[in-house]
């Protein structure tokens, strides 16, 4: 009897510290409060606006939106690609996409854009036309135009999350899950487990060129410095690699943030501006409808080499603006802070 006694308590010791592993490092012990030196300028009325790209050349920006609340309800809408002026930022944005330059349906993730000359741009998106089918589509987009270009499918595209173009022909994008389904894709969101990857196309063909990561999530690409930074949101930290001229990435460190790092954005200082889910217990209960908010944050890093950076908390908030931010790119004093499935996003002001 004592025997089985000492068991049952070594197993309630060993769950109780699992237990309390999953909570802390997802942040449920995180007390949130209000954090901004500005103001909200406008919420926009834009669902799901989960990434946002942005060219001060020529001052716009390009939205994803994707109804996702919508879509877990049973009620599917066509997602889409929005247009904002940034000289004109409290106007309304303008959709780009319809049926002759995206695919049906159209359920936009990460999306990336990349200047071709003087007036084109090649815009990238993260598709997931079903639950168990994922693709990459490609448009042009010139005079504020959209036309379609191309359609990505290959095995290595499974559970794509974001993407970044480093030419008209080649980019990198990540898979947040190495698992579809099952026990191991709740190993992934709970446990942490390390399986996620990130994939380079080079024109012509599809390789992975970095595992292990637990949850890769939103990606960017340093051009004067050839580096790579990764978020990853499970471990609260962004990944630091080297991008080889072949393409392949030799890791340099892990930042730790300590905070659920989304989608990274350079801003014109320099810096990493990401938006983040400072609780991801609370994130995930939202986003299956079982709380009504979110919290959200805003970091930026100042990454001038390895070993040498600096972060900084920009905005904090319980969600009572704003539900579970992704991403926060800037213009001039303004901050464009997007989310997974809330109705509109933020314009925040700077003082």
């Amino acid at each position: 009897m004592k025997r089985i006694l000492k068991i049952v308590l070594s197993l309630s010791l060993i769950l109780a510290l699992f237990v309390f592993y999953i909570l802390f490092s997802t942040g449920s012990f995180r007390t949130i409060e209000h954090m901004f030196n500005g103001q909200i300028m406008m919420k926009v009325p834009i669902v799901g606006a989960e990434d946002i790209q942005l060219s001060r050349d020529d001052h716009f920006m390009i939205i994803s939106s994707d109804d996702r609340a919508g879509r877990r309800d049973g009620k599917p809408s066509q997602g889409g690609l929005y247009f904002l002026d940034l000289k004109n930022p409290l106007v309304a944005p303008r959709l780009l996409t319809n049926q002759s330059n995206v695919s049906t349906p159209f359920y936009p993730h990460g999306i990336s854009m990349i200047k071709i000359d003087s007036a084109k741009y090649k815009v990238y998106a993260i598709n997931h036309p079903d639950e168990n089918v994922h693709m990459i589509e490609s448009c042009m987009l010139e005079n504020g135009v959209l036309t379609k270009d191309s359609i990505y499918v290959d095995d290595n595209i499974f559970s794509p999350n974001d993407i970044v173009a480093i030419d008209e022909h080649q980019f990198y994008f990540t898979n947040d899950h190495g698992f579809k389904s099952g026990f191991g894709k709740l190993a992934e969101d709970y446990f942490g487990l390390k399986v996620s990857n990130i994939i380079f196309y080079d024109g012509g063909n599809f390789r992975e060129v970095a595992s292990g990561i637990a949850y890769a999530n939103g990606i960017n690409y340093d051009p004067t410095r050839s580096l790579l930074f990764v978020a990853s949101p499970r471990d609260f930290l962004v990944k630091v690699f080297k991008v080889e001229t072949n393409g392949d990435l030799t890791f340099i460190e892990d930042i730790v943030c300590g905070t659920g790092v989304d989608n990274i954005e350079f801003g014109e200082d320099g810096k990493l501006w990401i938006g983040c889910h400072p609780n991801l217990i609370h994130f995930g209960e939202y986003a299956k409808g079982k709380r009504a908010i979110s919290p959200s944050e805003i970091i930026t890093i100042d990454y001038r080499g390895k070993g040498d950076y600096t972060l900084e908390q920009i905005y904090e908030d319980d969600g009572t603006n704003m539900s579970g931010s992704t991403v926060a790119p800037t213009y001039e004093d303004l901050i464009f802070v997007g989310n997974v499935m809330d109705d509109h996003f933020l314009i925040l002001k700077r003082q």
